[in-house]
């Protein structure tokens, strides 16, 4: 999961960072909007033919790998674990399908392929990368817990706001997300004091419950993932094509 969560949106990445900005290079672009269909056909087909041959991709590896892992360790998965599979394998779709989004978005604003090739991997470098180093910072400076007292009064707010930063990310979402739906262990995303775990019963979250957990981070990447797209439409229906 993790290896998904790093690598995964370099075919998000690959399939739209010269959607628009490469026909327009060619001069394809022109003859395209002239003819008889709608320009906003063009944008919204470039994205949807994008996440249909993500979702292929995703679900055939996932589906195949599963099968694989049967045949070989001869365990037979229960029906709540194929959900789980099928749950983790649509985040997965959503979350690459965002980073296709944002590429489509820099192919429209950015002139040259290349362009927007750096600039898409340049974020996605800084969200996989950097921003739990960001984050860890700032919560540092506005809850600084360098010596025992400050520690002592500030390490809540400063997990609990070095949490809410990270979770801007969605490399973080996607794998807090991910690591709780795939592991029925996993009770609770957020910080857990000592109060709240007295009397406490061990035990396995059913899928229901698991997903009430990440539903808000499956909101959260569809969010980022139709303002991306937002961005690009709009960018894309204000360009004046036909002058270029």
């Amino acid at each position: 999961m993790s290896f998904i969560a790093l690598l995964g949106p370099i075919i998000g990445l690959a399939l739209g960072f010269d959607a628009v900005n490469s026909e327009r290079a060619g001069g394809t672009l022109n003859r395209l909007v002239s003819q008889p269909i709608y320009r906003d056909s063009i944008i919204i087909g470039k994205f949807l033919a994008g996440t249909a041959v993500i979702a292929a991709i995703i679900y055939t590896m996932g589906i195949a790998i599963g099968a694989v892992g049967v045949i070989v360790a001869g365990v037979k998965p229960s029906g709540e674990e194929v959900w789980r599979i099928l749950v983790f394998l649509t985040f997965t779709v959503v979350y690459v399908a965002f980073w296709l989004a944002l590429s489509i978005w820099f192919s429209v604003v950015c002139r040259h392929a290349a362009t927007s090739a750096l600039a898409s991997i340049a974020l996605w470098v800084f969200f996989a990368i950097f921003m739990s180093l960001v984050s860890s910072i700032i919560a540092n400076a506005v809850y600084p817990v360098g010596d025992d007292y400050h520690a002592m009064i500030n390490s809540y707010n400063n997990y609990t706001l070095n949490l809410s930063l990270n979770r801007i990310s969605p490399y973080y979402l996607y794998s807090e997300a991910v690591s709780t739906i795939m592991n029925p262990t996993v009770r609770s995303v957020n910080i857990v004091t000592m109060d709240q775990l007295v009397g406490a019963v061990s035990g396995y979250l059913s899928l229901g419950q698991s997903l009430l957990l990440v539903w808000p981070h499956l909101t959260g990447l569809a969010a980022l993932m139709l303002i991306a797209f937002g961005g690009s439409y709009i960018g894309f229906m204000r360009q004046e094509v036909r002058a270029n």
